[in-house]
C-alpha cells in the first residue's frame, strides 16, 4: 500500500499547531472556563482530506495533551477528544458531500449546534465525577455556564474555520503540499463575502466573552 508523505507531513504539522494552540492560547470565557483554538486547525485538516483525518489529529492532540501540558488525565483526554471530534467531523463528513462555500457552511453550522449540544450531554454526565462535586451543583451551571461557553467555542471555531480554510489550503498548494485547484470567480467572491461574515461573527463573540467577564 502506498503511503502519503505529503498528507502525513502536512497533517503532522497540523497536529503540533493545534496542540501549540491547546497548550499556549487559552482564552477565559464564563468562570473556571476556558477556549482554545485547536478545533480550527482541526477542522481545517477535516475540510482538506475527510473525517477521519480530522479524527486522526484530534486524537494525536488530545493524547499528547494529558501526556504534557494538560492536568485533567483520562477523563480531561476524553472530553478533548469527544468535543473536537463532534465538530471537526461533522464539518468535515458535510462538507466532503459538498466541496462549495455552501457546503462549508452548512457543515460548520451543523457541527455548532451537533458539538454544543453533545458537549452539554457530556458535561451532564462526566463534570461531576472530574469536579467531585453533586451533580445538582452542575446542573446549576448548565444554562449560565455550559451552555454559553460551549456555544461561543463552537461559533469562535466554525466563524476562524471559515476565515482560515482558504488561505491554508492555499498555502500548502503553493508549498506543492496539495495539488491546485481552481475556484471560480463567483466562487472566489462567495468564500470572501463568508470571511468577512466571519470576521463579524468573531467579533460578536469578543463582545458576548467581555459581557459574560463582567469586564463590559
Amino acid at each position: 500500500m502506498q503511503i502519503d508523505t505529503r498528507k502525513l507531513t502536512t497533517l503532522a504539522m497540523m497536529s503540533a499547531m493545534a496542540f501549540a494552540l491547546a497548550a499556549f492560547v487559552r482564552v477565559p470565557v464564563v468562570l473556571f472556563l476556558r477556549y482554545d483554538p485547536k478545533d480550527v486547525i482541526i477542522a481545517i485538516a477535516g475540510l482538506i482530506y475527510g473525517p477521519f483525518a480530522a479524527f486522526i489529529v484530534a486524537l494525536v492532540v488530545s493524547v499528547t495533551q494529558m501526556f504534557t501540558v494538560s492536568q485533567t488525565g483520562p477523563i480531561g483526554m476524553l472530553m478533548n477528544i469527544i468535543a473536537s471530534t463532534a465538530f471537526c467531523c461533522t464539518a468535515a463528513l458535510i462538507y466532503k458531500k459538498n466541496r462549495t462555500i455552501k457546503g462549508a457552511v452548512i457543515g460548520l453550522t451543523v457541527a455548532t449546534i451537533f458539538a454544543t449540544a453533545v458537549m452539554m450531554m457530556w458535561n451532564y454526565i462526566i463534570t461531576p465525577v472530574f469536579m467531585n462535586v453533586p451533580r445538582e451543583q452542575v446542573v446549576a451551571l448548565m444554562i449560565p455556564a455550559f451552555l454559553p461557553f460551549n456555544l461561543i467555542s463552537n461559533i469562535l471555531n466554525a466563524a476562524f474555520t471559515l476565515l482560515l480554510y482558504k488561505p491554508v489550503r492555499a498555502a500548502l498548494q503553493s508549498s506543492r503540499m496539495l495539488p491546485r485547484e481552481s475556484d471560480s470567480k463567483s466562487g472566489k467572491v462567495n468564500w470572501v463575502i463568508a470571511a468577512i461574515s466571519a470576521l463579524f461573527i468573531i467579533a460578536t463573540c469578543v463582545l458576548w466573552v467581555l459581557i459574560l467577564q463582567g469586564i463590559i
